[in-house]
């Protein structure tokens, strides 16, 4: 029994990592640039843990932009923040967002966002 406990515990830890999730993504062309509106919800429990960052890339990875988050959003959840005068290569027609906590790291989802 105790051991069937101690193997539900050890698969069941990456699992339960605090990595931000991306609940909403808006897109909008501002002349030659963009503004990126991203919601994110994660269990900020203050400084020592909360979402910092999240991130504009393209299809093969390549960083495009980030938006630091410079403090916890403990009573907050979920939270909207953008980052405009983002200079896309033409002919994307998509980018893939992903965010960052300050214990974890990167996520490894990446939100598809498909541009009009």
């Amino acid at each position: 029994m105790l051991g069937s406990y101690l193997f539900f515990c050890l698969c069941a830890g990456p699992a339960l990592a605090d990595i931000p999730i991306v609940e909403d993504v808006e897109v909008h062309k501002q002349g030659d640039t963009w503004r990126v509106s991203v919601t994110l919800s994660h269990p900020d429990t203050g400084w020592d843990h909360y979402a910092d960052g999240w991130g504009v890339f393209d299809a093969n990875g390549h960083e495009i932009g980030v938006r630091v988050l410079a403090h916890p959003h403990v009573n907050k959840q979920p939270f909207t923040r953008s980052l405009s005068g983002i200079a896309l290569p033409d002919g994307l027609d998509e980018i893939f967002i992903r965010a960052r906590c300050n214990v974890d790291g990167w996520g490894k989802e990446a939100f598809p966002v498909q541009l009009r």
